[in-house]
């Protein structure tokens, strides 16, 4: 049985996956150049498969055309010895579709590897590039997933489907130029019957499009929701809400269910449309093959090659189907990995940072276009002192930190370093002179003195606990294992106030000629804050320390102090010119004074019984 029959045969068995019209219809849904784009230089690889494909095909047309040449020579009566030539031909086309089809796998695998390796290498250097700003509108789940799966997804789309996608375009064209040199009639049924496949699910075509856009979408979204759960699970059982969050995660998992029942159902429908016409036109081209034999126009050979060759038309349609829904998925990870790609990075030049003395001038910025979170703002850090930057929540003191920081440009205005625009420094040349703590700085799940190592490689034990003794934590790293001490993920085994003294220790041996502190303090006991303070203050008489609070009491020795309201800086002193002229920041100093005093007084109170509140 020839490998015609057997597809022809195999035509009965479920397709799997479906096609839909716009494929052919709509090729820039299908066929994205951005995504053509991502695997760059593998892009022959991909014309190589295609290549193959089709001496794969050509070798199954010699294997079906030997045997009508066999039967041939059978009608005819030919001597025995010339059915050698048959045979042999038939042994070579054999030899030729073994050898295309595991080349073809070759260098699929090879594909699907290099285009993984790429796209990860690419997507973690983006994430490099974009350095310490974010990845604006993509939670971690969802990167994750992206850089993950998201990933594993587009090695399909580029190894399974898209040379299929040639090859169906092409194939049916070799097909019918093969074919219609033996009748022109039942070429023409058979390739005007192609097309059909597509054209007969444009009724799900809408539906598909509207599942396919909502699928990965529902899957990133469920991805978020159990990560943010397992993250807070301490609260939601302090709450006792983690039966209404399991309530929460179970509806997300039906929703994601009920949105993947209707990518099977829409895949069935096609799938039986589909078949109805691959079984119409096959079956509508060996009819005509037939009625040309019974009418004389079509050798019996003539007319048993069109018979087998038939499928042929319709297999290479088919089998894109059964990439479709691998290509949907593979072409909306690839869309999020293009935006990731295409994230706006800081720009830095190629000069070194002489010095570091740090200024706003003139500095407006909006991170949506229509607000401004920073209105002509200019500030001056100079090399040495401490300059305090505060206001209400909202006012844009962030917003400074990410200018500073380089993780922001501004819309108007520079970010000097030295008199310098940052933009023209060499990011390593600038961060080499730069340290930020803030109140989540990471602390890595590692050795006490791996952390420090990350600071400074060849740093010694002997400046490790230099370091440790400044923010009181040498003894206890001492009593808890001593720089071998693994801190865990996120800290989990150090208090708040110990991981922040940890964090503060880090960048002291870093030994930067600029510190910014961004709200290091906040959420920490009294004690680790007094710690904090008092080696921000001795720091700033050597280097340049820019300290950001909401608590001014931390703020009152500072050199220099910014007040912000609404993105503008509204006054700049010291604590006592500030408070002298009775503006914002004294109000402001006032209003938490009076709070404060007002707790310490509730808190000194003598207790209360309970009986006696209700009273």
């Amino acid at each position: 049985m020839s490998p015609a029959i057997c597809r022809f045969n195999s035509l009965k068995k479920p397709a799997g996956r479906a096609l839909k019209i716009n494929v052919l219809l709509k090729g820039k849904k299908m066929f994205d150049k951005e995504l053509i784009k991502l695997i760059g230089g593998n892009r022959k690889y991909v014309i190589y498969v295609v290549l193959l494909m089709i001496l794969g095909m050509l070798g199954n047309i010699g294997i079906t055309a030997s045997i009508c040449w066999a039967v041939y020579l059978l009608i005819e009566g030919a001597e025995a010895l010339t059915y050698i030539y048959p045979a042999i031909c038939a042994v070579v086309a054999i030899i030729v579709r073994y050898a295309a089809s595991r080349c073809t796998g070759d260098f699929k695998d090879v594909l699907g590897r290099r285009v993984k390796k790429d796209l990860r290498e690419r997507t973690y250097d983006k994430i490099l590039k974009l350095g310490v700003r974010s990845t604006d509108g993509m939670s971690m789940a969802g990167l994750t997933q992206v850089s993950m799966e998201g990933i594993e997804q587009l090695d399909l789309y580029y190894s399974a489907y898209l040379p299929q996608f040639f090859y169906s375009m092409i194939a049916p064209l070799i097909l019918f130029f093969i074919c219609v040199g033996i009748d022109w009639r039942t070429s023409l049924v058979l390739l005007a019957c192609v097309p059909l496949i597509p054209v007969s699910i444009v009724a799900v075509s809408k539906y598909a499009k509207k599942v396919f856009a909502k699928y990965w979408g529902k899957y990133t979204s469920m991805g978020d929701g159990f990560l943010d759960s397992v993250q807070g699970l301490k609260e939601l059982k302090i709450f006792d809400a983690d039966d209404a969050r399991h309530k929460k995660m179970n509806e997300n998992a039906e929703e994601f269910r009920k949105i993947t029942m209707k990518v099977l159902v829409m895949q069935l429908a096609s799938t039986t449309i589909m078949d109805l016409v691959a079984f119409g036109g096959a079956g509508a081209g060996i009819a005509l093959s037939v009625v040309g034999l019974m009418n004389g126009w079509l050798q019996p050979a003539a007319a048993l090659f069109l018979i087998l060759v038939a499928v042929e038309f319709f297999l290479p349609l088919r089998s894109l189907g059964s990439a479709f829904h691998v290509a949907m998925n593979g072409a909306s990870a690839g869309k999020k990995i293009i935006a990731l790609l295409a994230s706006e990075e800081p720009v830095w030049g190629e000069s070194e940072l002489k010095c570091a003395r740090l200024a706003l001038e003139n500095v407006t910025f909006s991170y949506d276009g229509k607000r401004d979170a920073l209105k002509n703002v200019t500030m001056n850090f100079p090399q040495r002192g401490m300059t305090a930057i505060v206001g209400r929540s909202g006012c844009g003191k962030s917003t400074v930190v990410n200018m500073l920081t380089g993780a922001r440009r501004p819309n108007e205005g520079n970010v000097l370093a030295g008199g310098d625009d940052i933009k023209t420094l060499s990011r390593q040349s600038y961060y080499s002179h730069i340290a930020s703590v803030s109140y989540n700085t990471y602390i890595f799940n590692d050795t006490v003195r791996a952390n420090f190592e990350l600071a400074k490689k060849d740093v010694s034990d002997g400046e490790i606990w230099s370091a440790l003794d400044k923010v009181n934590l040498s003894d206890f790293i001492r009593e808890n294992g001593g720089l071998e001490k693994v801190i865990t993920e996120d800290a989990n085994n150090v208090s708040g106030g110990q991981k922040q003294r940890l964090a503060l220790a880090v960048n002291l041996v870093a030994d930067k000629d600029v510190y910014i502190f961004d709200e290091a303090t906040s959420n920490i006991d009294i004690e680790s804050e007094a710690v904090i303070m008092k080696n921000v203050v001795e720091m700033s008489r050597e280097k340049s320390v820019i300290v950001i609070s909401h608590r001014l009491e931390n703020v009152v020795p500072a050199d220099n102090i910014y007040y912000m309201e609404n993105g503008e800086v509204r006054e700049s002193g010291t604590h006592a010119s500030l408070m002298e002229r009775g503006g914002g920041y004294a109000k402001l100093y006032a209003a938490q004074k009076e709070l404060e005093e007002g707790y310490k007084s509730y808190a000194g109170a003598p207790l209360k019984t309970a009986a006696e509140v209700r009273a």
